[in-house]
């Protein structure tokens, strides 16, 4: 067997290393802006890039200096300490990020805190309060629709906004007629809460809370 020459083998240890420090430099890359965005120190000397933005949460004007990668959810749970907006699965597929962005409901994972300067933004925790429920909140609880309770101030934000879309002629994917104004169906309920799980599966009890803040009988 032929042994490799010198020039072979510095050869292959430069191959190596320069591998092994791109994938070092990529990995350190991607850390500081998961770290940045969530509002923990950056790995490097690289300063972020920072901007002030100011806008109303639950009633109060706020104005926060981030990161400008920083998620809206971020900004409400790392800045404003708003918890009760959840982060499961920071990709816009479970919902438990829901909240109510200008009367409209988003998933605040998939948004960037400065391009809402100036907007209204409503969390579960503006909705109600354990002593004055809204009643979507306290229609919730009577027809025990969570379980863990994880995706539920997901759940109560998308179902507020469901109700107010039906009743502003809003269509959705299964709604038959443009022409006509929508009804909360239970074609259009589903339809419309699909963008929300449930791990527990209270699909059921949830649907009844929904129906009957919406005014029809459970």
């Amino acid at each position: 067997m032929r042994k490799p020459s010198a020039f072979e083998m510095s050869r292959r240890n430069l191959l190596i290393g320069t591998a092994t420090t791109v994938a070092i430099g990529a990995s350190a890359r991607a850390a500081g802006a998961q770290n940045s965005a969530a509002g923990l120190p950056l790995p490097t000397n690289e300063a972020p890039a920072m901007a002030t933005v100011s806008f109303s949460v639950n009633g109060e004007a706020r104005a926060l200096k981030l990161d400008t990668r920083t998620t809206l959810l971020d900004a409400l749970r790392e800045h404003l300490h708003l918890t009760g907006t959840k982060k499961g699965c920071d990709h816009g597929q479970c919902g438990a990020c829901t909240v109510i962005v200008g009367g409209q409901r988003i998933n605040s994972c998939l948004t960037l805190a400065v391009m809402h300067e100036g907007d209204t933004v409503t969390t579960i925790e503006g909705l109600g309060t354990p002593e004055q429920m809204h009643p979507m909140q306290a229609a919730f609880v009577k027809h025990d629709g969570f379980q863990c309770g994880y995706c539920t101030p997901g759940q109560i934000c998308s179902a507020v906004s469901v109700i107010q879309e039906i009743k502003a002629g809003i269509p959705s994917h299964v709604t038959g007629d443009l022409n006509a104004a929508p009804e909360l169906t239970n074609a259009e309920l589903r339809e419309r809460m699909s963008g929300n799980i449930c791990r527990c599966g209270a699909y059921s009890n949830i649907a009844e809370a929904i129906t009957e803040v919406a005014g029809r009988p459970a």
